[in-house]
């Protein structure tokens, strides 16, 4: 248990100064893997790791891993989920390591350079050597789950409760901007390959190639401005207890049901949301037949107002409290979805709507939810409260790649598989408003905000 609560700032001639700096670092590994979710596992890879698929497919359009037939245009989403298996496994290990050594920042590295070797590594593939792809796929996606782990733990030792909601969207708002910024690089590459010597498929490598770079060296800030926090000695080795940890995380949150409702609500309504960003290309590509520099620009506008809608969500929870903004994020997602079901295929404009409407919700509604879940974490239990946090952000987010994946495979229809995610935002909403967040927050230790 961190024997520094609170903010982690005792200590120090001036504490505001110093969680002034930590937090300013902080919001740089958002801004180094977001690189990561937006150009590789948003844009690029889903068409790309599909068409290799497809070249590797037999005539009825399946491939055959591990002997098991997949339709070639599943086995992006299948990826995503065997990637997120993975993330279970390896999630409660780090948070248990983390709580009981102090040391998030070497922990934080391994995972987050392991990630972005993988990703860089994309370069190579080509031709049809999608079991490749799909390896490299579940890697990264499972070493991001677990450097988040890690990275949301910092939040309540770096802000205060009234800073949460500012500071969480804020590094929500650093992550779209870089993300934006390289969706630009991408495009001008993707789209003037053939002046700098480059096939379609050489760009694509490149763009892909060049995310792990940029998260790599973009990572270097946070590990140079966050710092470890003593902690008690314990007698219990922390590698062994992983899983023992998460049991004894889960048990202990039986006695904050409050925690225990709210992470169940922020499962299946995230589960919704990671799936519809992991899937948004693959959807626009196949279903509604848009090409390539469609679905950049889509994406990119997506960053862009991504930023402004994760400050702009962000304000008016200090109006209206966090609950009740996501939940009326949670309507538009849901709408979104219905949209995106009932449009003509081979029309960009329409794409381009729904990407705005994206764009508006999807960083505040993630941003207030991390906020919202640190008011509930008692002092102490940061870093495992948050791998089971994570769990459900990303290492529980199985089932509706799963689902998606599933839809294709036994109709052939992308939309048939795009409207059966519905059911997480409706479900998530009506789970998430009967969560009681004040007293959950009182029942925890922590002070109560104002709004929330």
């Amino acid at each position: 248990m961190s024997t520094g609560t609170g903010t982690g700032t005792e200590g120090t001639a001036d504490p505001e100064a110093a969680r002034t700096r930590e937090q300013r670092g902080w919001y740089f590994y958002d801004f180094a893997c977001s690189v990561y979710s937006t150009s590789v596992l948003t844009v690029f890879l889903g068409p790309y790791l599909t068409s290799v698929a497809k070249a590797a497919a037999d005539a009825d359009g399946y491939v055959h891993p591990l002997g098991i037939p997949v339709r070639a245009g599943s086995l992006f989403a299948y990826s995503v989920s065997v990637s997120v298996v993975v993330a279970v496994l390896l999630m409660p290990l780090a948070g248990a390591v983390a709580d009981r050594t102090g040391r998030k920042k070497p922990l934080l590295a391994a995972a987050a350079y392991t990630g972005a070797t993988a990703t860089a590594c994309m370069f190579f593939l080509d031709g049809e050597r999608y079991l490749l792809g799909a390896f490299l796929l579940i890697v990264a996606n499972a070493s991001i789950s677990v450097s988040m782990v890690l990275y949301n733990a910092y939040l309540p030792q770096i802000a205060t409760p009234q800073e949460r909601d500012t500071v969480s969207s804020r590094g929500w708002a650093f992550g779209y901007t870089s993300g934006a910024l390289v969706l630009v690089l991408n495009l001008v590459l993707y789209t003037g390959h053939d002046s700098f010597g480059l096939s379609e498929a050489d760009a694509v490598r490149v763009c892909l190639a060049s995310a792990g770079v940029w998260w790599g060296a973009f990572t270097l800030i946070p590990l140079r401005r966050l710092r470890d926090r003593r902690v008690a000695p314990s007698g219990e080795g922390a590698v062994g207890s992983g899983w023992r940890q998460l049991r004894a995380t889960l048990r202990d949150m039986r006695r904050h049901p409050v925690t225990l409702a709210f992470l169940l609500a922020y499962l299946v309504y995230n589960d919704g949301i990671q799936t519809v960003i992991s899937q948004a290309s693959v959807y626009g590509s196949e279903e509604l037949g848009l090409d390539q520099t469609t679905l950049i620009t889509a994406v990119l506008l997506v960053q862009v107002l991504a930023v402004a809608g994760a400050l702009g969500m962000g304000r008016l929870a200090r109006t209206h409290g966090a609950q009740r903004t996501i939940l009326g994020s949670l309507v538009v997602w849901t709408l979104i979805l219905a949209g995106a079901f009932v449009m003509p295929a081979g029309a960009p404009v329409f794409f381009y709507t729904l990407a705005a409407a994206i764009g508006l919700v999807l960083g505040g509604s993630q941003a207030l939810s991390r906020s919202l879940f640190s008011h509930l974490v008692p002092r102490g239990k940061e870093a495992e409260y948050f791998s089971a946090y994570e769990m459900s952000d990303r290492g529980l987010s199985w089932l509706g790649p799963l689902v998606f994946g599933l839809g294709y495979q036994l109709t052939g229809s992308y939309r048939d598989a795009i409207l059966s995610l519905v059911i997480f935002f409706a479900l998530g909403a009506v789970l998430l408003a009967r969560v009681p967040v004040r007293a959950g927050v009182a029942a925890a230790g922590n002070p109560v905000p104002d709004r929330i």
